[in-house]
């Protein structure tokens, strides 16, 4: 199987403008044509982590979604990153996931962060989501969703790399670290993690820690504290062999989740 190149994006975000951070990631973004599979930036990438969607909330003919479009198109890559989405007065921190063909999958963020708020104003979602791409499997995640491994659990190795993208906060960002490392040790996979830096429009402060990690929970790439866009390269018959070295996978509890 193809070895895929992912690019994992840590920025800072001007604070609910949707216009301005939009140009901010064209001009980081364009280097990378013809030199990734896939792009990841980080949670609310167009606004900061705000409890105020009203006036910020796009759909999914939006000039966020639209310029995704235009950026995968352009540069021949997945592009992910979550967005404020509204619908008939509902609001979701929505991961949108677009293709270089058009094609569109979303993912509304499972567990909404209630020490700011998040599940007063926004509505949770109900369903995972697997993308395929290059025959690798990966499945994303916003922020809050890493505190809870039974919603990320890899049964039956459905998925190949778990993606958390986030507005997490350096204040805990031991827990980001700690935890991004257990979901990959877990769930036998790769981690790839895309967080903000910077001070958002509440004071809060982000150091990124943005990640990249294997199966076995080695750290390929972290950066903290500046902007960058990394490009790390995975390898599907490396993991497989682990996978079959160390088959823990194969004792995991079997169950659903409601």
């Amino acid at each position: 199987m193809q070895n895929l190149k992912v690019s994992i994006v840590q920025s800072d975000l001007l604070w609910h403008d949707i216009k301005g951070n939009l140009s901010r990631f064209e001009n980081l973004l364009a280097p990378l044509e013809g030199r990734t599979h896939c792009i990841i930036l980080p949670e609310m990438f167009t606004t900061g982590f705000t409890m105020d969607p009203a006036g910020l909330a796009e759909g999914m003919e939006g000039a966020a979604v639209s310029t995704m479009k235009k950026w995968s198109r352009s540069l021949d890559a997945d592009i992910a990153g979550s967005i404020i989405y509204g619908d008939d007065g509902r609001y979701y921190n929505r991961l949108v996931w677009v293709k270089p063909d058009g094609g569109i999958f979303t993912y509304d963020k499972r567990h909404l962060f209630r020490m700011a708020g998040e599940e007063k104003v926004y509505t949770a979602g109900e369903n995972l989501l697997t993308i395929h791409l290059k025959e690798w499997k990966l499945r994303p995640f916003v922020c809050y969703d890493l505190r809870f491994p039974v919603w990320a659990r890899n049964i039956g190795l459905g998925y190949d790399a778990a993606v958390y993208i986030a507005n997490w906060p350096a204040k805990r960002s031991n827990h980001w670290k700690s935890l991004l490392t257990a979901r990959a040790i877990e769930n036998q996979c790769y981690v790839l993690a895309a967080n903000r830096i910077g001070t958002d429009g509440n004071g809060n402060y982000y150091s990124g820690d943005s990640s990249a990690i294997d199966y076995s929970g080695k750290i390929l790439f972290t950066s903290a504290d500046e902007p960058c866009v990394h490009t790390v390269e995975l390898s599907h018959a490396e993991m497989a062999e682990y996978r079959a070295s160390f088959p823990a996978w194969k004792d995991a509890d079997d169950f659903s989740v409601k």
